[in-house]
């Protein structure tokens, strides 16, 4: 095992390489690489949008270690495959807050040895001790957001302020408009709608989200987590439901694609990283998140793939433009309008039972 002084000297005194000249090497992964798989490969399982190419040629030139990427579109499928016996190729998974409570309560992860990990105290002070994960037991976090909608301000003159835009403007918006491939996140939004919690445990406020629902899915284009970007950059939609990371991302590709923050509220979320019970390469895990939590790789990503760094001392690496960036950093006052969504128990099958009905047929 690598103890913690260990590692510093082998940072420091082994030369630097790439990823915008960081200054400092993972140390020979490789001569402490568990023996459950192959030595020169890493697995990870992500969200698509996480799979940063130059982040994966840094560590393979740091460790001779390739990294292979499989991606999910949501965190019940994730959740499902890793139940199933799917996930133990995975040295590295990435799922939202809640789920690390239910994979937690499941058995499912590692415990995270902090004495293995540098730079745990840059994290701004709401991520350091998470109702999800106190003191951040199994999970560190890396990026954190909003959900609203992204839309095309060329051809909706009138912008979007509230989720019950969508049905005042169904008819405009007809087929040409996206929800996500996400129970809790759809489900969530229509009961904030209707002023309820995303975390309604009331079987009659889950069915009247259900119903209004309904009403909507005939306009729906479909479904979906990722396949609206292309879409929406072709203008072949209007406005999709999505995350804020995406939202930021796609902007930058086509400025009048707008992201807004719904004002009744939205889920506020945290995509972590965390080590599963059967990682094949538990010591290349921890030098993977160790080259997540350098401030200056921090910064990078943030800026390559429009992340929302939970990383204090990242953030003020970044461009004042990035700092003041209210779809990435938004100020407390949406923030205190937003909710994080929470483990359900056994009401979840109710949520289940009525987005089958909703998504099927």
């Amino acid at each position: 095992m690598i103890q913690r002084r260990q590692f510093l000297k082998s940072l420091a005194a082994l030369s630097s390489l790439s990823l915008a000249s960081c200054g400092w090497r993972l140390g020979n992964v490789r001569a402490y690489s568990a023996t459950k798989g192959p030595r020169d490969q890493f697995y990870i399982y992500t969200w698509e949008q996480y799979t940063d190419q130059e982040l994966f040629k840094t560590y393979n030139a740091q460790t001779g270690i390739k990294v292979l990427a499989d991606v999910y579109d949501s965190n019940e499928t994730m959740l499902s495959k890793v139940q199933a016996g799917g996930g133990g190729a995975y040295s590295v998974i990435y799922p939202s807050d809640y789920i690390v409570r239910k994979m937690v309560n499941l058995g499912l992860l590692t415990q995270l040895n902090h004495e293995r990990l540098i730079g745990l105290d840059n994290f701004f002070p709401r991520f350091q001790n998470p109702t999800y994960d106190p003191n951040n037991s199994y999970s560190l976090p890396f990026n954190w957001g909003t959900t609203g909608f992204i839309y095309n301000s060329e051809k909706l003159k009138t912008p979007p302020e509230d989720w019950d835009y969508l049905w005042q403007n169904q008819e405009q918006l007809s087929k040409q408009m996206t929800l996500m491939n996400d129970v809790r996140e759809v489900m969530g939004a229509v009961l904030r709608m209707l002023g309820y919690s995303y975390n309604s445990k009331d079987e009659n406020e889950i069915k009247q989200a259900y119903e209004k629902l309904k009403v909507l899915k005939p306009a729906l284009a479909a479904f979906t987590t990722d396949a609206w970007r292309n879409q929406i950059l072709a203008g072949d939609l209007l406005l999709a439901m999505c995350y804020s990371s995406d939202a930021v991302k796609i902007s930058k590709e086509n400025p009048k694609l707008k992201y807004v923050i719904p004002k009744s509220g939205s889920s506020l979320w945290t995509d972590t990283i965390v080590i599963p019970k059967t990682a094949a390469n538990v010591d290349g895990a921890y030098a993977w998140i160790n080259l997540l939590l350098r401030p200056e790789v921090a910064a990078q990503t943030s800026q390559r793939l429009s992340l929302s760094t939970p990383n204090r001392a990242a953030f003020e690496q970044l461009p004042k433009k990035v700092q003041n960036n209210f779809s990435l950093f938004p100020p407390e006052s949406i923030l205190s309008k937003c909710e994080r969504l929470a483990p359900l128990g056994q009401i979840e099958e109710v949520y289940e039972r009525y987005w089958t009905q909703l998504t099927s047929g």
